[in-house]
């Protein structure tokens, strides 16, 4: 909840594919939490994906002072804490929730994980709602529709998906960074359906530089999963090679 909460603030103070950006910080927060929640392997930050992730930052960093004109006023500093404590938050909770399943023995699939997380913050999003009906009102019935798209493409699809890729590599540091960092991919929907539907700017120069190092972040942690994947095979494969000798 507190992930969604945060990222909807930071929503209001910039075009879409800024905050998609901003919010690529998850990439590095899911591999500095990885010491506050393991006590094996899983605790070391990997090297290589954690340059990536320092290079999708500097991505990040250039995209929002691209669009400031190099410098960010009080209210996009505001959003740009939103949506890295948003960052934050989102690996934080999915990994946690991985954890405590592995660690009392219970199996849940994708949607299941969803729908506990969802039933169990449904008080704190009642109270939410009816704090935001006092302060404005009811929503127009154009504001229902859309967050009922958002709810089923994001809330519902999208995680659900999303959380079947790492429950998948839970016990790769590196595969479980690099299936976090898939999410840079939103930034280029994002720019692209804003520029489309929402009559926002491309962005230019720096921005637009800044989107480009963000995608390069994606194929550099593709390659390192297969560069480790290969590696891997090789020493399972010397291994039976010496057994059977």
């Amino acid at each position: 909840m507190l992930f969604y909460m945060l990222l909807s603030y930071a929503a209001a103070s910039g075009p879409s594919w800024l905050i998609a950006a901003s919010f690529q910080t998850t990439v590095v927060a899911g591999m500095l939490c990885a010491p506050l929640l393991y006590d094996d392997v899983r605790a070391r930050i990997p090297r290589a994906a954690l340059g990536v992730g320092v290079l999708i930052i500097a991505g990040v960093l250039l995209m929002q002072f691209g669009h400031a004109q190099g410098a960010l006023d009080a209210k996009g500093w505001i959003a740009l804490l939103c949506v890295v404590a948003s960052a934050f938050a989102y690996p934080l909770g999915n990994r946690g929730l991985l954890l405590h399943l592995e660690r009392t023995g219970v199996e849940l699939n994708a949607t299941q994980r969803v729908f506990g997380l969802t039933l169990a913050s449904q008080p704190a999003w009642l109270a939410l709602a009816a704090w935001a009906w006092l302060q404005a009102g009811p929503p127009s019935s154009s504001q229902l529709w859309l967050a009922l798209g958002v709810a089923i493409s994001a809330g519902v699809i999208a995680t659900i998906l999303f959380f079947q890729a790492t429950g998948m590599v839970r016990d790769n540091a590196t595969a479980l960074g690099a299936a976090e960092a898939m999410q840079a991919a939103e930034v280029i929907f994002a720019m692209l359906l804003g520029v489309a539907f929402l009559g926002e700017a491309w962005p230019r120069g720096q921005a637009l530089a800044g989107a480009a190092l963000v995608v390069a972040g994606i194929v550099l942690f593709a390659w390192i999963v297969a560069h480790d994947a290969r590696r891997s095979a090789r020493e399972a494969d010397a291994l039976q090679t010496d057994r059977g000798s």
